[in-house]
């Protein structure tokens, strides 16, 4: 096993119970969210990380009270632009899995369209951002694109298929980290998480930090990941 996971994706949860447990409105919880986001990318670009994924705003959040949304959107374009230059300098290359709804902000998507331009020379660790993102839609996406191609059925495999997803070098997740005990997928990359391994820290996100993160590392280490197979030392025993 890799002593560090190559690809760690967070779910960002906890955030409104945040809020609410400091009789907060639940924007004062995305707006404390911040220093996380920038804390984690940090202590993954520094444990070895080479690839974070990080859930932002899922096809369902749309449901959500338009002002929360409308709050949401202006609070990343804000965090966006202001942390651009780290993320820069830092040799983080960032990308965008999702921003395909016409109601997310003109402005916005262009934010999100120069910043994945100004760092797509990087070669340090890759931050993709999961933004109106939806592991369903995703994969009925790439469906629609083999029947496009004429791809026949006897013709398509999971390398083809994967081909056909965003960003397919993106490599399959190691380790997903759900922050505040909450014990849900939620739609988030559903083909890529297909073998990782869970952790749900307790923890809410605004108070999530680096510790938290090398904690859940070190969680990491510790399963024994088979894929489905058995340890040698068990020699055919399946109990």
């Amino acid at each position: 096993m890799r002593a560090v996971p190559r690809h760690v994706a967070c779910v960002m949860d906890g955030n409104g119970r945040w809020a609410k447990r400091r009789s907060l409105p639940r924007t004062a919880g995305h707006r404390a969210a911040e220093a996380t986001v920038i804390d984690i990318i940090e202590a993954a670009r520094a444990a070895g990380v080479e690839w974070l994924s990080l859930y932002a705003f899922s096809t369902e959040n749309w449901n959500r009270p338009g002002t929360e949304v409308d709050y949401l959107m202006r609070l990343v374009r804000r965090v966006v632009r202001k942390h651009a230059p780290l993320l820069l300098a830092r040799g983080i290359r960032c990308r965008f899995l999702g921003a395909a709804d016409p109601r997310i902000p003109r402005e916005l998507a262009q934010d999100f369209d120069d910043l994945a331009a100004l760092t797509a020379d990087n070669r340090g660790m890759t931050l993709t951002v999961a933004f109106d993102h939806g592991g369903r839609r995703d994969i009925v996406e790439a469906a629609r694109s083999l029947i496009r191609n004429g791809t026949q059925a006897d013709d398509v495999t999971e390398r083809l298929f994967a081909d056909h997803l965003p960003f397919p070098d993106t490599p399959d997740v190691d380790l997903v980290i759900r922050t505040s005990g909450e014990q849900r997928i939620s739609n988030f990359m559903l083909w890529q998480v297909a073998y990782a391994e869970w952790v749900f820290p307790a923890v809410l996100w605004p108070d999530f930090r680096a510790p938290d993160f090398l904690t859940c590392l070190h969680t990491y280490r510790c399963r024994d990941r088979r894929f489905g197979g058995i340890p040698p030392q068990m020699n055919g025993d399946l109990s």
